[in-house]
């Protein structure tokens, strides 16, 4: 009885589409349909990525009751909303992330980065100090580097403007992070006084403390804009696991967008599988996905 108990809540848990025989994508649909993510997100379907259209999309047409790509393509070329484009993206987006990511990172961010920073600006007779956290997915790695932020300064924290600004082309990831609550597996790399900044919830989830989410702006932005609508340089900038999914001409653009907009001697941090490649030339070496911007 017991194992029929658990089979049935086994066939419970499966997705709603299961069983059902998937959608053929022809080459010109798939052409389309990459083309058009290219050119408005930047990212780069590859031929190896057609599964993941395929698998990810068939929900989304079986819901609006397309019968092919084709339709759906046109549904997104007449929407003018940018309602479908919008569900498109989020789609497409993978969002995996977890607190204390690639620590190794952190822990130069919080033992050498902000150190050089508060002394340099302290000298300026500045405390504005500028963060800014680009494809900040569901928010995990910007409310890490608050905490960081925070371990750091200590109590002179409110002394310092130290927010950090987070952005991502994903509106529902986006709203994961303005929520700031997470399953326990993405927390449990957290080191030990973190461990303070979360609060667990009555269903196992763990929500991040009212004091760190105040300190993260989360804004939408599209990283293919051709300018960015900042006023001021950034002292720090992360991007990571983010230039994975454009070509080499889109990498190019976007990295010399951000040494526009970092500020002299600021950092710049990236994932560790990807590579400034030849573009490297605009950037200081420091370690391992971590550059800094040369000084004026």
């Amino acid at each position: 009885m017991a194992q029929k108990t658990k089979t049935q809540a086994q066939v419970a848990r499966l997705p709603e589409d299961f069983g059902l025989k998937l959608m053929q994508l022809s080459d010109d649909e798939f052409n389309l349909i990459r083309t058009l993510v290219y050119e408005r997100f930047g990212i780069n379907l590859t031929e190896a990525k057609r599964s993941l259209v395929v698998g990810r999309l068939q929900k989304t047409l079986r819901q609006l009751k397309f019968n092919s790509f084709m339709q759906f393509y046109e549904h997104l070329m007449q929407d003018k909303s940018g309602s479908a484009l919008d569900a498109l993206i989020n789609q497409i987006s993978t969002n995996h992330t977890f607190f204390y990511r690639e620590a190794a990172h952190f822990v130069y961010f919080r033992d050498t980065v902000l150190p050089e920073m508060k002394a340099r600006l302290q000298q300026e007779q500045k405390r504005d100090f500028r963060v800014w956290c680009a494809g900040c997915s569901s928010g995990e790695e910007a409310y890490t580097i608050v905490i960081e932020m925070m371990e750091y300064f200590r109590g002179e924290y409110n002394l310092w403007d130290a927010g950090v600004l987070a952005t991502d082309i994903s509106a529902k990831a986006l709203n994961k992070a303005v929520a700031g609550v997470y399953p326990y597996e993405n927390i449990r790399n957290a080191p030990a006084y973190a461990q303070p900044y979360f609060k667990k919830k009555p269903d196992d989830t763990w929500g991040v403390a009212a004091s760190i989410k105040k300190e993260v702006t989360f804004r939408r932005l599209n990283l293919m804009n051709e300018t960015f609508p900042f006023k001021k340089l950034f002292h720090v900038i992360f991007c990571r696991n983010v230039m994975i999914y454009f070509d080499q001409a889109t990498r190019a653009g976007l990295i010399k967008r951000f040494h526009d907009f970092l500020a002299p001697g600021g950092y710049f941090f990236i994932g560790h599988s990807e590579s400034l490649g030849r573009e490297h030339g605009l950037f200081q070496y420091i370690m391992p996905a971590v550059y800094r911007k040369q000084e004026l």
